[in-house]
């Protein structure tokens, strides 16, 4: 990678990472519902925009259907999933429990192609999800049910997470700007019909205005933007390693802002997801430095 494209990574990294901050700090008052369809309409607002600056057409009804599939899979049930989540478990450990979509996403790709996976990857998942273990054994037996429902939710959202990546192999040939854009308006129609039935909490205050304006505007429409120029200039292999660097950002947002102890259980569980992560992927550290010199 050359240097713009590593900060271009460190930069995505700590804007995902930052994510589940903001989920945190919005969920309770507005719940799951309010808050993933402001995020996604803001993304999808400020993505037309761009749409219009750039001079872009959106063929929405074109590919209505696919646009539906990637927002589905990709945007509203993982935010849903993670808005609800949010309302219990700390943003480290949501930042976390994301970075476990790669292992789903190979265990999908070898259903899907119906391929044995191989040993290394196999010790991946094991090694995965021990970390799982590690980094949320101790806050389900202090949270009990809601807290097993938490962690259940965001391992789902992986899944998702996991499916929408293998989908994308045989998806319609769509430029990558167009996906996001369309996905996100997708999503605001997915969403919609939840709202009557997930009411607000409290009152929407400016910051919490502001919160799902950042979420959905930086965190969504913006991170998009930078990882599809990552895939395009650097390829999928070498945007994948931002996996490995949202949970660290994750983890330090959730420190600095919002007081969240760094426990042994959350970097050793850290250690192993990702661990469990590059085995599963197959991804090469030293091939990756050495393409960067």
């Amino acid at each position: 990678m050359p240097v713009a494209s590593v900060l271009r990574l460190i930069l995505l990294a700590s804007i995902w990472g930052g994510s589940f901050l903001f989920m945190r700090l919005t969920a309770n008052s507005l719940g799951p519902a309010m808050l993933v369809e402001g995020r996604v309409l803001a993304a999808a607002l400020f993505l037309l925009l761009m749409s219009l600056y750039l001079g872009r057409k959106l063929q929405f009804i074109s590919y209505i259907k696919h646009f539906f599939i990637i927002g589905a899979f990709n945007s509203a049930f993982p935010f849903l999933m993670f808005a609800y989540a949010a309302q219990t478990l700390n943003a480290s450990t949501l930042a976390i429990i994301n970075s476990t979509a790669p292992l789903f996403g190979a265990v999908i790709a070898s259903l899907w192609q119906r391929e044995r996976l191989p040993l290394k990857a196999g010790l991946g998942l094991l090694v995965g999800m021990l970390g799982v273990s590690v980094l949320v054994g101790q806050q389900a037996m202090a949270l009990g049910e809601q807290g097993l429902l938490a962690i259940a939710a965001c391992l789902l959202a992986a899944l998702m997470y996991g499916f929408s990546a293998n989908y994308t192999k045989v998806a319609p040939a769509v430029a990558p700007f167009e996906n996001a854009h369309g996905s996100m308006w997708a999503s605001v129609i997915i969403v919609l019909p939840l709202l009557p039935f997930i009411p607000i909490r409290d009152p929407i205050t400016l910051p919490i205005s502001l919160s799902v304006l950042v979420l959905g505007v930086i965190c969504t429409g913006i991170a998009y933007l930078l990882y599809f120029k990552l895939v395009k200039d650097d390829g999928p292999a070498s945007a994948l390693s931002v996996t490995f660097l949202v949970p660290l950002f994750g983890i330090l947002w959730g420190r600095l802002f919002l007081g969240e102890a760094i426990g042994l259980n959350t970097l050793l569980g850290a250690i192993l997801v990702i661990t469990g992560t590059v085995l599963v992927t197959g991804f090469s550290f030293k091939k990756a430095l050495r393409k960067a010199h």
